[in-house]
């Protein structure tokens, strides 16, 4: 059985302001421990008036603090934005709140446009210092040495497991050579996916964190009890995409009856592209969906985006995606044998 984790956008949709979108992802989770995913992700955004984990630690401790054993990370944080031992700070705090539950997946894309960047105070030229970056943060995650003048405190002797998130061959290289886990973005950047898993885990090196490769594989999976209601519910994304081409990124909005009203033949076309990797429909569309998936990728992981605007709704599409996949039944199964124990 592939393991599911669920990367949750925290949106702030045209009904629900930025605190129900962070009580939404919070809520979320609690209920995606009890259907048996194995991790909840939030990723780090700015200028986004739709989108509201930008302050992605703080996210993370809100979300964590209202579960008990799922793992809360970040998927990721886009790390050319901060000094690794500002980071190092901040999960290593994590993980001392929430031990053994805290994740940190690590990515070089500013996550925004070029001016908010240079109000972060960063410039484009920081990306290329990711690799030693990367490095650095997890020395400050690491016990300290006796001599070591600088350390990252709490963060150290946490060892906080790092992630490398990509949507290109480079990030599946930097994973193999350093030995860590690859999250690869299929679910908005599918062109690559293929080759970038046989990259990272032909140049596979072993590392202390990690003895062998593990890829996660993101992909969108919308699931309603028709797959005429799940294609409806789509249509929330498919909107989303069409206004990113539009440079006008907004609210999320509610599905429509007929998405072809909304967008011109050429944004159809690149959001056909970018969602290549999604799943919708019925419970059993879902669950051929996901073993094709998993078959062709030999993924490890998949973590999930379900981009529906109804947080009822969406709910439903994950517990119905646990169903289709089996996580809810083992959940349940384990559930009663603790109990009996």
């Amino acid at each position: 059985m592939t393991a599911l984790s669920i990367l949750e956008l925290v949106r702030v949709t045209e009904e629900t302001d930025a605190r129900g979108a962070l009580d939404n992802a919070r809520d979320l989770a609690a209920d995606a421990e009890q259907w048996g995913y194995r991790r909840i992700w939030v990723a780090e955004h700015h200028n986004m008036p739709g989108i509201a984990s930008a302050a992605t630690a703080i996210v993370l401790a809100h979300i964590a603090a209202g579960t008990r054993r799922i793992r809360v990370g970040a998927g990721g944080i886009m790390l050319p934005n901060h000094a690794p031992y500002v980071i190092a700070e901040q999960f290593g705090t994590l993980a001392r709140l929430f031990p053994d539950r805290i994740d940190l997946g690590l990515g070089r894309a500013p996550g925004t446009d070029q001016l908010t960047l240079r109000a972060l105070r960063r410039t484009p030229e920081s990306a290329e210092h990711f690799p030693q970056d990367v490095l650095e943060l997890q020395a400050f995650l690491a016990p300290a040495g006796p001599d070591q003048r600088i350390q990252a405190v709490p963060a150290a002797g946490t060892n906080v497991p790092l992630w490398i998130l990509g949507s290109s061959h480079f990030g599946a290289m930097l994973a193999a050579e350093l030995g860590l886990p690859y999250a690869f973005a299929s679910h908005f950047a599918p062109d690559l996916l293929m080759p970038a898993l046989e990259i990272y885990r032909s140049r596979f090196k072993p590392s202390a964190q990690l003895d062998r490769p593990y890829a996660m594989v993101g992909v969108n999976i919308i699931a309603a009890d028709t797959d005429v209601l799940a294609c409806r519910l789509a249509t929330t994304q498919q909107m989303s995409f069409a206004d990113i081409f539009r440079g006008a990124r907004g609210l999320s909005r509610p599905p429509i009856d007929d998405i072809e009203t909304y967008w011109s033949p050429v944004e159809k076309a690149q959001a056909a592209r970018m969602l290549a990797r999604s799943i919708v429909g019925s419970p059993e569309t879902v669950r051929a969906g996901i073993a094709a998936l998993a078959e062709e990728t030999g993924a490890d992981e998949l973590i999930v985006v379900s981009d529906v605007y109804d947080h009822g709704a969406r709910l439903r599409s994950f517990e119905l995606i646990a169903r289709a996949a089996g996580i809810r039944a083992a959940a349940e199964v384990e559930s009663e044998a603790a109990m009996g124990s």
